[in-house]
C-alpha cells in the first residue's frame, strides 16, 4: 500500500529531509541532524510537522456520553478550550492507543463539540470504533475523520511562546493543556498549549490548502529550525512519554495504564469501556511497571533487548532506548517487575548477547 504523504512532504524534501514511515505515512525523520535539532528545541525551539497525527471530530447531542464512555478520563471536566490526556481501552482494560482529547472552543448547536488525537495510522480504526459503538448504544452523535482536512504543527522549545506571540501579533494567552482560535499568517488554525517534548510549546492544527503559509511563518533556520521525528523521539524518551507500538501495543505490549505509568487518566467515578477491569486492577495492584533505565557500561538499549537480574535471569525487557543527547548517556525504558522498580535497582541490558550493567531511575530522565 502507498505511503501516505504529509501536505508539505515536497517542501520538506526540497531541504533535503530524510524520510521514514511511520504509522503508514512518509514523514521526515531528519532535516539536519538529530542531536542539532534535538539541541534546538531544549535550548531555542524547534518545529516539526506532525501531520501524520489522526484526527477525529465528534459533534451531535451525545458526543459528551459517546467520549466519556470511550475514554479514561472525565470528559465532562472539561470546559470549551480545554484539552486532556487520556486512553482508549479494551474491556480487559487494555490500551489500544492514547489520545489528546480537546473539547472545542465553540459548541455547536449548543452542544459540546470534541476533536481526539489518536496516533497515526489509527484513524480508521478509531472511527470504525467510535461509529459502531455510538450505534450499538443508539446514540445521536456525528463522528468525522478529518485526518486528510488538517496539518499539525509543534512549535517547541522555551522561546516557542514569543514567536507564537510573533505570528500571532499577540500574547497567545493559553495555559497548558488550553486550546483556543487563532488567525496565524492569515489562516484559521486550532492553537493549543500542549506538546510531546516537555518543554514550553504549542501545537498548531490548520486546513491542509493552508499548511505551507503557516509552517513558513515559524521556520527560521536559527531560531527555530525544522525538526524531524528522530529528534521528536529522543526528546521524548528524555521525558518517559509513550510510544504507540513500542510502549505498549494491544497485541505485542498489552498493559493497562497503570502499569505503564499514566494511572492519572483512568477515572473510576465514570463509566467507559475498561472501567470494571481497571477498577480491579487499581485494587489488586499490577505486577510489572513501566521504568526508567540508566546504563552505566557503554552500550545502546535498543526495543525489545532482554533486562535481566545480577543473577542473569530475565525480568523485562526494553520498549525504548537512545542516546539522550541532553545527558550525553544511554537511556531507556521498559517493564520489570514491581520488585524490580525502585529507582537505584541494579538491572543488567543484555546487548548483542553482552549483559551491560544499568539501573533503574526514577522518570523524567530530565528537569522540566
Amino acid at each position: 500500500m502507498a505511503l501516505r504523504k504529509p501536505p508539505l512532504r515536497e517542501v520538506h524534501a526540497e531541504r533535503d529531509a530524510t524520510f521514514t514511515e511511520f504509522g503508514g505515512w512518509d514523514m521526515p525523520v531528519e532535516f539536519d541532524s538529530i542531536r542539532a535539532e534535538h539541541t534546538a528545541v531544549r535550548e531555542r525551539a524547534g518545529i516539526f510537522d506532525v501531520s501524520h497525527m489522526s484526527e477525529l471530530e465528534v459533534t451531535g447531542p451525545d458526543a459528551t456520553t459517546l467520549m466519556q464512555r470511550l475514554t479514561s478520563n472525565d470528559v465532562t471536566a472539561l470546559e470549551p478550550g480545554d484539552s486532556q490526556y487520556s486512553t482508549i481501552t479494551t474491556a480487559e482494560g487494555t490500551i489500544i492507543d492514547d489520545t489528546v482529547v480537546y473539547r472545542l472552543p465553540e459548541d455547536e448547536g449548543g452542544n459540546a463539540a470534541y476533536l481526539f488525537i489518536p496516533n497515526a495510522g489509527h484513524d480508521a480504526q478509531m472511527s470504525d470504533r467510535w461509529v459502531d459503538h455510538r450505534d450499538e448504544w443508539s446514540l445521536d452523535a456525528e463522528v468525522t475523520n478529518v485526518t486528510d482536512e488538517w496539518a499539525m504543527f509543534a512549535v517547541q522549545g522555551p522561546d516557542a511562546p514569543d514567536l507564537v506571540t510573533e505570528v500571532l501579533g499577540s500574547a497567545p494567552g493559553l495555559a497548558r493543556f488550553e486550546a483556543r482560535e487563532a488567525d496565524l499568517a492569515g489562516v484559521s488554525c486550532l492553537l493549543a498549549r500542549t506538546g510531546y517534548t516537555g518543554e514550553a510549546g504549542f501545537e498548531v492544527l490548520c486546513p491542509w490548502d493552508e499548511a505551507e503559509s503557516v509552517w513558513d511563518a515559524f521556520v527560521d533556520d536559527d531560531a527555530c529550525p525544522p525538526c524531524g521525528l528522530g529528534a521528536r523521539d529522543t526528546l521524548r524518551i528524555e521525558m518517559g512519554f509513550l510510544l504507540s507500538g513500542q510502549d505498549f501495543h494491544p497485541d505485542d505490549e498489552p498493559r493497562n495504564p497503570y502499569e505503564a505509568g499514566i494511572g492519572f487518566t483512568v477515572k473510576l467515578d465514570t463509566e467507559f469501556v475498561g472501567r470494571d477491569a481497571l477498577e480491579r486492577v487499581d485494587r489488586e495492584g499490577v505486577d510489572e511497571r513501566f521504568v526508567g533505565i540508566e546504563l552505566v557500561d557503554r552500550g545502546i538499549a535498543r526495543h525489545g533487548y532482554d533486562l535481566t537480574n545480577e543473577d542473569g535471569d530475565t525480568v523485562g525487557h526494553v520498549t525504548s532506548g537512545t542516546m539522550s543527547p541532553t545527558l550525553s548517556k544511554a537511556i531507556a525504558l521498559g517493564y520489570v517487575p514491581v520488585d524490580h522498580a525502585e529507582p537505584g535497582q541494579r538491572v543488567d541490558v543484555v546487548v548483542r548477547g553482552d549483559r551491560k550493567r544499568a539501573r533503574v531511575v526514577s522518570l523524567p530522565f530530565i528537569d522540566r
